[in-house]
């Protein structure tokens, strides 16, 4: 017998045993009894899912007023179903017990905040986070998000621990850092989404087109746009290779990444390593040179990502959960090369990244011109996977240790579990007709060095040029 069965049909049993009379133990000892009476098969239901949900809260009363079907239907067949349902209304308030029950059967899936508001640098690390808006990813998913463009990646942080914003674009170190306290007083954080892999570069200005070797760079001054970003600690990894210590032979200053170019024209640093779009902008306006991509150092490391405090993730799952598979749902879409141009048209505009889309093309599509004269063709210049790998939140905690950002003992994996969200991941991804992967670390290599997510310890003593 269905739920939603018609407790008005004096046809229909409401009783889980039994026949339609209430005198007989089953169908086949009514039909032999009675063979004008049978129990025939519910209909497909055609009712609106206000009606049928009426219908399930008048079951339940009819049960209560009537244990007897017998009784039930003589009753229904004296007085009719639409006085039997004014009768019964009179003494039981049905319509707001069906609002209630409404409530409660959609309380497990119910958005418990569709308006959101999330904050995000102007940078193509961002893709999905911005394109979600004009793209209609978030709205597909129940959501009304405003994405709000942001100066700088301490202002995301602190807009976001205080609750202005319900979620953010940030750097992937930066959810481990707020999570250890690392320069502020420690908040759980949750990253369960990366934003985007690779789509960094080293850009030097233009009058050090004859410094192409790393050794020669004693005495100059790089930004990065955060002291907790893969920016520096992949130029602070790049430049100990080449035997340069970091904090001692070159300058690192934190610059926010719309400023760079500026800075660089204006001669106020000799380099950068930062995100897209603007290594493509200064070679666009004249003013730098592409030195090297971030995926000629480690191909498919992990930049930025979608981040939201623990507290958000635990009050607001429902909100959560629609808001991480409108995020893995544009990810997806940005990952295919074919829908490239197309965001690249989305995000171009003032109130995302405000750049020329010849710009974004070249940096999307992966063929681009160097600053030296030269066009290159590297289609994973930039690329999408939103997989939060555990084992990438180790390696950067190793160097978080490496430079004396994190002091004493690290549980590594622990912090990793922790942060990294990768069953969260695993699971929506599933629930999208996407594949995951089926663990949650794996090993990778770094400039020629193999990564061990399983000895961190080894790695860091493994450098010659650390803090500790």
């Amino acid at each position: 017998m269905s739920t939603f069965d018609n407790p008005f049909n004096p046809q229909r049993r409401l009783e889980r045993s039994g026949c339609v009379c209430g005198r007989h133990r089953g169908t086949a000892e009514h039909d032999a009894d009675a063979r004008l009476l049978q129990c025939v098969p519910v209909a497909a239901a055609t009712d609106s899912e206000e009606q049928r949900y009426q219908g399930m809260v008048a079951s339940a009363v009819m049960r209560a007023v009537f244990p007897k079907d017998a009784a039930r239907r003589a009753f229904l067949k004296s007085v009719g179903a639409s006085t039997a349902l004014a009768a019964l209304s009179q003494f039981f308030p049905l319509e707001t017990a069906t609002e209630v029950f409404a409530q409660g059967a959609a309380q497990a899936g119910a958005i418990e905040k569709k308006d959101l508001k999330v904050g995000f640098i102007p940078i193509t690390c961002a893709t999905p986070i911005i394109m979600a808006h004009p793209m209609g990813f978030y709205a597909k998913h129940g959501l009304n998000v405003e994405v709000i463009k942001t100066a700088g990646w301490a202002v995301i942080r602190d807009k976001t621990i205080n609750k202005e914003y319900d979620a953010a674009h940030m750097l992937s170190p930066m959810p481990l850092a707020i999570t250890l306290g690392a320069g502020a007083n420690p908040i759980p954080y949750t990253m369960p989404a990366v934003e985007n892999i690779n789509g960094q570069a080293i850009t030097l200005a233009v009058k050090h087109k004859d410094k192409t070797d790393p050794k020669s760079w004693k005495g100059l001054k790089f930004a990065v746009p955060f002291d907790y970003s893969m920016h520096n600690y992949l130029l602070r990894y790049y430049v100990a290779e080449h035997g340069l210590d970091p904090d001692q032979d070159i300058q690192i200053r934190a610059v926010p990444p719309p400023e760079m170019v500026a800075n660089l024209r204006a001669d106020n640093i000799d380099g950068f390593l930062g995100p897209d779009p603007f290594n493509q902008r200064a070679v666009y306006d004249g003013v730098g040179f592409i030195h090297i991509l971030s995926k000629e150092l480690w191909d498919g490391h992990p930049c930025c990502a979608f981040a939201a405090s623990k507290e958000f993730v635990a009050t607001m799952p429902n909100t959560y959960a629609a808001l991480l598979k409108a995020i893995i749902d544009a990810t997806a879409f940005a990952h295919r090369s074919e829908n490239r141009k197309q965001i690249a048209a989305a995000i171009a505009p003032a109130n995302y990244l405000n750049q020329p889309e010849t710009v974004l093309e070249q940096i999307l599509t992966g063929t681009y011109a160097d600053g030296l004269g030269n066009v290159k063709r590297d289609p994973n210049r930039i690329d999408f996977d939103p997989f939060p790998w555990q084992s990438f939140a180790i390696w950067i905690l190793t160097q978080m240790k490496r430079w004396g950002q994190i002091k004493g003992d690290v549980d590594y994996k622990a912090v990793a579990e922790q942060v990294f969200l990768s069953t969260d991941t695993a699971k929506l991804m599933q629930e999208m007709g996407l594949t995951p992967p089926v663990t949650t670390t794996k090993s990778f290599v770094v400039m020629g060095k193999t990564f061990d997510p399983d000895k961190p310890e080894d790695y860091i003593q493994s450098f010659k040029i650390k803090r500790v």
